[in-house]
């Protein structure tokens, strides 16, 4: 039988965070869910400054989906507020650090000024190369999958064979590697829609701690855990980690 060899990184090139719990979390304390939100945005900016000085080149925030739009109004006009400041907040710093923000998702949903705040954080950081920032915005990957098939057949695909190539580079995420890791706050254990086809050899983490808690220390022993484990692909044979 043929063995195959793979030197496995031990720490991940691309990590996709779901940051759940963030309005459970604010009830249990008998708060507005809003100021659980506000202090989610707070452990994403400790996890990110982390997670460049851990050398990790890819960070995916699930930050909106597309069932969000079933919360309270006065919740998503927050949440859409946060994101704003979080935005103007992280501009200086994204240029700083060299790192390229990257929205996945549709954005023709939210309101203007939102999208004005990401225009200008996507043009001042469009050139780097070292470092990327994912925000998936009003983003599903069911709705990810149905407008890149949507695509290929607006390109004259009716009919004809699609393989996984031509139906790569119609995702959101075309250009990026597949998440190396998959981690998910707050206990619940599934992918929520998120990074579906993209995560299919993933390795996923779920923790038991809510977002708003979620500390350096543990993304750190999560990162650790990452370079213990064996990364087949479907493949038998030998494994090497680096």
């Amino acid at each position: 039988m043929q063995s195959f060899k793979q030197t496995i990184p031990t720490t991940p090139r691309h990590v996709a965070i779901i940051m759940d719990g963030n309005g459970r979390w604010a009830k249990a304390r008998g708060l507005p869910r809003l100021e659980g939100h506000r202090r989610g945005a707070d452990t994403a900016r400790k996890i990110l400054d982390k997670a460049d000085e851990l050398g990790i080149e890819i960070v995916s925030l699930y930050a909106f989906s597309t069932e969000n739009w079933q919360r309270p109004a006065d919740e998503i006009s927050g949440l859409m507020l946060l994101l704003e400041l979080f935005l103007q907040n992280q501009r200086d710093y994204m240029v700083k650090k060299q790192t390229r923000l990257k929205i996945i998702g549709d954005m023709g949903k939210l309101p203007d000024s939102t999208r004005a705040e990401i225009k200008k954080s996507l043009d001042a950081t469009k050139n780097f190369t070292r470092r990327t920032l994912v925000l998936a915005l009003n983003y599903s990957g069911r709705d990810e999958i149905t407008r890149a098939v949507n695509k290929l057949l607006g390109a004259g695909k009716a009919g004809k064979p699609v393989d996984w190539n031509s139906l790569e580079k119609n995702l959101d995420t075309a250009g990026l590697p597949d998440p190396d890791l998959v981690l998910r706050s707050s206990g619940e254990m599934r992918l929520s829609n998120f990074m579906m086809l993209q995560s299919a050899y993933s390795e996923l983490y779920f923790s038991p701690t809510p977002w708003p808690e979620f500390s350096v220390k543990e993304f750190e022993e999560i990162i650790k855990n990452f370079g213990t484990r064996e990364r087949r692909f479907g493949k038998t044979g030998e494994q090497v980690k680096a």
